[in-house]
């Protein structure tokens, strides 16, 4: 397995992503792993924090240096992969759940494409979820996978070194197969607009459908569930 190595482990440090990019800029190799016990400023997307106790999650970032515009895509279909024998759904763009919409993992993937890398960041909830996302999150050992944070990584590294490398077409199968929100009503642009999920463009964009039977393809933002 190429993945992985190098790894550099923090205790505690501010960000696996803040840290990944460094090495990044530093010139590290493709593969090379960034994880943390502890993150003081571990982010999702829009800002938003990622935090859990000590030992929980699998707090991660992972250089990959073969930047695909299928990424996050291919990302989100790992995650679900590593968690079997739990079915694990994608809920667009980058959350992963387990049974009733509770969100298991984060994925955050930053980078510069233009200098050839990017940086897989992801927030697994192995042993616990954090408290302050209450009845919305689960962790692994919630929904009945008793396992540890290690051999979730290996599992991770190990589904994430198939489908980074994945023909399009078959992350695309793999993504829309594990598709949480087809069928489902969202809202979009702060609740001012909302549609019913149709499932996504080969580009890896949000379909809605409007209730006037427009079709609205969504590349970016936040969507949630509408009532």
């Amino acid at each position: 397995m190429s993945l992985g190595r190098p790894h550099v482990h923090h205790a505690e440090t501010d960000s696996t992503n803040a840290r990944a990019r460094a090495l990044a800029a530093l010139g590290a190799p493709q593969g090379t792993l960034v994880t943390a016990g502890a993150q003081t400023a571990g982010r999702g997307r829009q800002g938003r924090s990622w935090a859990g106790a000590p030992g929980d999650a699998l707090l991660m970032s992972l250089l990959v240096r073969r930047v695909d515009p299928l990424l996050p895509l291919a990302a989100a279909v790992a995650v679900c992969e590593s968690v079997a024998p739990l079915e694990a759904m994608v809920k667009w763009p980058n959350d992963v759940w387990l049974g009733e919409r509770r969100k298991v993992a984060g994925i955050l993937i930053e980078g510069r494409p233009q200098e050839g890398w990017a940086v897989i960041g992801v927030g697994l909830n192995v042993r616990g979820a954090p408290a302050d996302l209450g009845e919305a999150a689960t962790s692994l050992l919630a929904a009945g996978l008793d396992t540890t944070v290690s051999a979730a990584l290996a599992a991770l590294l190990a589904a994430l070194e198939r489908w980074t490398e994945a023909p399009p077409d078959e992350v695309l199968a793999a993504w829309r197969a594990r598709d949480a929100l087809r069928g489902a009503r969202v809202t979009w642009a702060g609740g001012a607009s909302s549609g019913t999920a149709t499932g996504i463009t080969d580009a890896g964009a949000l379909l809605v459908e409007t209730e006037a039977g427009d079709r609205v393809e969504l590349d970016a933002g936040e969507v949630h569930l509408g009532a």
